[in-house]
């Protein structure tokens, strides 16, 4: 069901599309799970819905699914290093990397098996290949020297890990990608992960967790600087308390191969300050994460007008649709909300608009929550403080913030601190947006973004009763 990775270069589109000589009703042009959604949507009587992957690309193979196994495997050998404190005397554990990877990848293929057999069980048509579009009058792809046409095209692609060209950085290629970390056989011992953005934050999480020396090499002074400042700030101070060295002000200059390992040159350029150099050795996991590229190379757009931005991302409007009836996308190759469950739920709508005549149904956009796999993980929903304030004015936001030790770690030598932001507008005092990092917050952000959905005020919080002692009964208690 797999296919061999590659950690350092991109996968050309992929087409869904059907094996008969017949003309089909939707055609979806997939390289990643996100999309399913939009393609088991029903569709009129008698319509056929031809679709296709790679299946190494799907998200379940190298994105969210194996990724939550690892982050679960870190958070277990985390609470191993607490086992002392909470009585349980005298237990010599080692860790195993193999023996995890093989039960995660075994899940995996399980996982894959289910989606395909749910595709086949909508009577779905899988073809394997390189899609293009042609240069026919009417929209029209081509996959494997046969051409299929259809009144609906869905390209939902997805995107790849940016890596730098040995031109732009020497020896850049020697390094990985996320996709690349699923390959890894055994742990490594020394790591070095290049970016600041939720994976950079989450692969290193992970690492340290586990037990490899691992650096983050980040531009900025912080992490994750398009989340809250508080959220920014402490996630950057949590993965030095990990154990994580972070190399703020610095970039990567040069790569070498030697008989040790990697050695990565790292320039520091801090404001005010000279700039230095220096030299990580005998490192064995070079992980660049960058960014993401949209995944639109061999699709051949400009056969058919579609329009992209300058990064390559295809522009839709609120429906979904492109400039060219007929052909939509959604999900990353778009550039928004790069979330799987954000792709799937404008499959969906896109799906009752086209075939339940549905008309007005589109994804809103606004106040999707998130959460970063970090340590602790980070839970949050709707506008940043800095958001807000450009929004709303200063004058009319208000904000509440909490520190905490959660009570698990009353007891622990370890200590890890839970905060909280809740971000008001107006008079009403309307939440308009809520920042969490703490244990469990991952878990708990769920129904408090339905509540920032549905409009909640900061009195309909007050006036809920606190379950404790939890965690979450520090946001109904914000003053």
């Amino acid at each position: 069901m797999k296919r061999p990775l590659s950690p350092s270069s991109s996968v050309p589109p992929v087409a869904r599309a059907a094996l008969g000589r017949r003309r089909f009703r939707p055609i979806q042009l997939l390289s990643a799970k996100k999309s399913s959604a939009g393609s088991q949507r029903p569709g009129p009587k008698n319509t056929e819905a031809p679709v296709g992957t790679r299946r190494g690309r799907l998200r379940v193979n190298v994105g969210c699914v194996p990724k939550k196994v690892m982050w679960n495997t870190a958070v277990h050998s985390e609470f191993i290093h607490d086992q002392e404190d909470y009585g349980f005397q005298n237990c010599d554990v080692k860790f195993n990397w193999r023996v995890i990877k093989e039960k995660r990848d075994a899940y995996i293929s399980r996982l894959n098996i289910i989606y395909q057999n749910n595709l086949i069980k909508s009577q779905i048509d899988i073809i394997r290949g390189h899609a293009s579009f042609t240069n026919d009058s009417e929209p029209t792809v081509e996959v494997n020297g046969k051409k299929y046409k259809a009144p609906h095209i869905l390209i939902a692609t997805g995107g790849f890990p940016t890596i730098p060209s040995d031109d732009q950085i020497s020896g850049a290629s020697l390094g990985i990608t996320s996709d690349g970390f699923f390959e890894l056989e055994d742990l490594p011992r020394r790591s070095v992960i290049v970016g600041a953005g939720y994976i950079a934050v989450e692969i290193a999480g992970i690492l340290a967790a586990l037990g490899s020396q691992t650096s983050m090499v980040i531009r900025h002074e912080k992490v994750l600087r398009h989340f809250d400042k508080l959220i920014s700030s402490n996630c950057t101070e949590e993965l030095v308390n990990a154990g994580v060295e972070v190399l703020k002000y610095s970039q990567i200059k040069e790569v070498k191969k030697t008989s040790a390992g990697l050695e990565v040159k790292v320039m520091t350029a801090e404001p005010n300050r000279k700039s230095t150099v220096s030299v990580i050795s005998n490192v064995d996991c070079l992980l660049w994460a960058i960014g993401r590229t949209p995944n639109i190379k061999g699709l051949k757009l400009n056969r058919v007008g579609v329009r992209t931005d300058d990064q390559g991302h295809i522009l839709v409007d609120e429906f979904q649709n492109t400039n060219r009836k007929g052909i939509y996308a959604v999900g990353d190759v778009c550039g928004k909300s790069l979330l799987t469950p954000v792709a799937i739920a404008a499959g969906r709508k896109l799906a009752h608009r086209l075939f339940e005549c549905k008309l007005d149904s589109k994804l809103d956009y606004e106040n999707i929550p998130t959460v970063v796999f970090s340590h602790p993980p980070i839970g949050t929903v709707g506008l940043t403080e800095d958001e807000a304030i450009a929004k709303y004015g200063n004058e009319n936001v208000k904000t509440y913030v909490t520190t905490f030790t959660p009570m698990y770690f009353a007891v622990t030598k370890r200590k890890t601190k839970c905060v909280m932001k809740m971000v008001c507008a107006h008079q009403e005092k309307k939440v308009v947006g809520i920042h969490m990092q703490g244990i469990g917050c991952d878990e708990m952000l769920q129904g408090f973004a339905v509540a920032v959905k549905m409009g909640a005020k900061k009195a309909d919080f007050d006036n809920t009763v606190a379950i404790h002692p939890t965690s979450s009964e520090e946001l109904v208690t914000l003053r």
